[in-house]
């Protein structure tokens, strides 16, 4: 079966890729799998400079899910140019890059030096990060910085595309969905954690050291395909879909309400190899199910 997508003009030889924070920069999951095996690795956030990221404690298990504060720790895009490109296998699959900023100046400087790069198929761009110039509000909670975001990226960008990463800590996603569209995006993913926090009753100290964290894992599923579901019937736009997927049910699940493909994330966790087995374990649950084409099978869910 051909599992091939197309992610606007991105085209992939299957719709699994790994999700931002959850697989590194690829390279520390190599000894699990063969890293071409996937339709595309989305590295871990980078920034202009490196970060240290928060202090420790910042991940703590929750039922169905896990909280995380990392903080966006990362080398910096100039090191990850270096270090870590070379050697990814990015002439055969695609290396989708992560960016994290403060402002969107900084993020069209950031895409500016990854555009281009020989390697680097498609930016992500991270709205749900905070926004210094707005208090340190989210980006993603207001539309019209998403949409000013996306256009300062997009103009940098050049022929790079272009996918935003959506908040669901908003009351209506697609209004944000509608606001990287008019900026120009190429594609949306969705989505990205649940604000949430955890304590012990013992310590009477919360489980971070930043008190709140990310939620992700299959606790927010439900929540992620309402908003694929939600942002798919407001945007021509693809989206690719993310959110608590574990099994090749939960990939057919989010295709079936209009992802053009899906990103593993906290799985990565549980099973290392998660993502590489995702791949057949797709294929052979299409092919039970009848399913010709991934294309077409996208968005037939029947209401």
């Amino acid at each position: 079966m051909d599992l091939s997508v197309s992610v606007g003009p991105l085209r992939l030889k299957n719709p699994v890729l790994t999700a931002s924070g959850t697989f590194g920069y690829g390279l520390e999951f190599s000894r699990y799998g063969d890293l071409s095996k996937l339709g595309g690795i989305v590295v871990k956030g980078l920034s202009l400079k490196p970060r240290q990221g928060n202090p420790m404690p910042r991940i703590a298990e929750t039922p169905c899910g896990m909280l995380n504060a990392i903080g966006i720790q990362n080398i910096g895009v100039e090191a990850f140019l270096k270090q870590k490109l070379p050697r990814l296998p990015h002439d055969r699959t695609a290396i989708i890059a992560n960016l994290y900023a403060c402002d969107e100046a900084e993020f069209g400087e950031l895409a500016g030096v990854l555009a281009g790069e020989e390697g680097i198929a498609a930016l992500e761009v991270n709205v749900s990060c905070p926004n210094v110039k707005s208090g340190g509000a989210a980006f993603g909670r207001d539309p019209s910085v998403v949409h000013r975001v996306t256009e300062e990226v997009k103009k940098r960008s050049g022929n790079t595309p272009v996918m935003i990463k959506l908040s669901p800590n908003v009351d209506d996603i697609a209004l944000a969905a509608r606001a990287a569209e008019e900026g120009g995006a190429d594609a949306v993913s969705a989505i990205n954690t649940l604000v949430g926090m955890a304590v012990d009753v013992r310590t009477r100290k919360p489980a971070l050291a930043n008190i709140v964290g990310g939620l992700s894992g299959p606790a927010i599923k439900p929540v992620a395909l309402r908003c694929v579901y939600q942002i798919a019937r407001a945007v021509s736009l693809p989206v690719v879909g993310l959110g608590g997927i574990s099994s090749a049910e939960d990939a057919l699940e989010f295709m079936l309400v209009g992802a053009s493909a899906v990103q593993v994330g906290t799985a990565n966790f549980i099973r290392p190899d998660f993502a590489f087995d995702l791949v057949d374990e797709l294929e052979k649950l299409a092919g039970e199910l009848g399913i010709e084409s991934l294309d077409a099978y996208r968005g037939s869910l029947e209401t």
